[in-house]
């Protein structure tokens, strides 16, 4: 019956990039992200826009640091879905290879359980395939799933995401301390772009192999969508993500979209949060199954 249905609540971060619009449309939660730069305290997607962001980036005398929302902060907002007659929280954070932010949920899920049930769920990745990743997980909660169906779901659709970097600059990786085997990749020739994934037994970023142009870069990640593409029996969706180059990602979409006329692909952006990590310049592709076109 109807009534016996729980309330869920989606929960997700900033570097999701849920767009006010979709938030209020699908009921997500979004906790923006904190982050400093140049001694001054900003909230991504509250106190500053990712332009200015980049700008400062440019300017800044010292190198961006990112830091977690406290516990106080979402214990409140826990507290709050609580009261609002929310039976459970499904949270989908940043990946935990990159953020202690999910292990600190993970506490609150306990200390907080006789009062929500808090499920924490990590889709290894951020950015523009974690936003699919969270209106899926709105769409099947509307669909009254229960949370352990939704979960399900949303692992099956997560082991779906390939994605593949290519940084201009290793450096805000490196001394961000995100970049997992940065020891054989810092020291080679400036030409060097490296190509970097998630896509690995630890869903860490790791550099996996070494290009010599922006140029061949993109032909090479091509080149692997292409392979991985022939053995999936699934429709994808595609994503083409930038660090403030709107215009190299839209033409480089534009290629993709022509070669691959039959998949969607989107357009989207790195925030201050992951923008500070993987530095001005960066673009990204990936893709994942398209439950539009074939339902989890």
């Amino acid at each position: 019956m109807e009534e016996d249905k729980m309330k869920i609540a989606v929960v997700t971060d900033s570097t999701a990039n849920i767009t006010p619009e979709e938030a209020a449309k699908s009921n997500i939660h979004v906790v923006p992200i904190p982050f400093s730069i140049d001694g001054k305290n900003f909230r991504e997607g509250v106190d500053i826009s990712t332009s200015d962001f980049y700008q400062l980036l440019k300017t800044s005398s010292s190198f961006p640091s990112t830091s977690q929302p406290s516990i106080g902060q979402m214990m409140e907002l826990y507290q709050k879905l609580a009261d609002d007659g929310y039976d459970a929280a499904i949270s989908i954070f940043l990946t935990g290879s990159i953020s202690g932010f999910l292990g600190n949920v993970a506490q609150i899920a306990e200390e907080m359980k006789d009062t929500i049930k808090i499920i924490p769920f990590d889709c290894h990745i951020t950015s523009e395939p974690m936003h699919y990743v969270v209106l899926e997980a709105a769409k099947l909660v509307r669909e009254h799933e229960n949370p352990d169906e939704v979960i399900a779901k949303l692992r099956t659709l997560s082991d779906t995401i390939n994605d593949l970097f290519v940084v201009d600059d290793l450096q805000n990786l490196v001394r961000g301390g995100r970049l997992s085997n940065a020891s054989a990749f810092v020291g080679s020739i400036l030409k060097i772009k490296p190509l970097l994934s998630f896509d690995n037994p630890n869903h860490s970023i790791e550099a996996f192999e070494k290009v010599r142009s922006m140029k061949k870069a993109k032909l090479r990640c091509e080149q692997i969508f292409n392979e991985k593409l022939a053995k999936v029996d699934y429709p994808v969706r595609g994503m083409v993500i930038h660090a403030n180059d709107k215009e190299a990602g839209q033409k480089w979409l534009d290629k993709l979209q022509a070669e691959h006329p039959d998949i969607d692909f989107t357009l989207g952006y790195f925030g201050p949060v992951i923008g500070t990590h993987l530095g001005q310049g960066a673009l990204a592709l990936a893709w994942m199954q398209d439950t539009t076109k074939k339902p989890l």
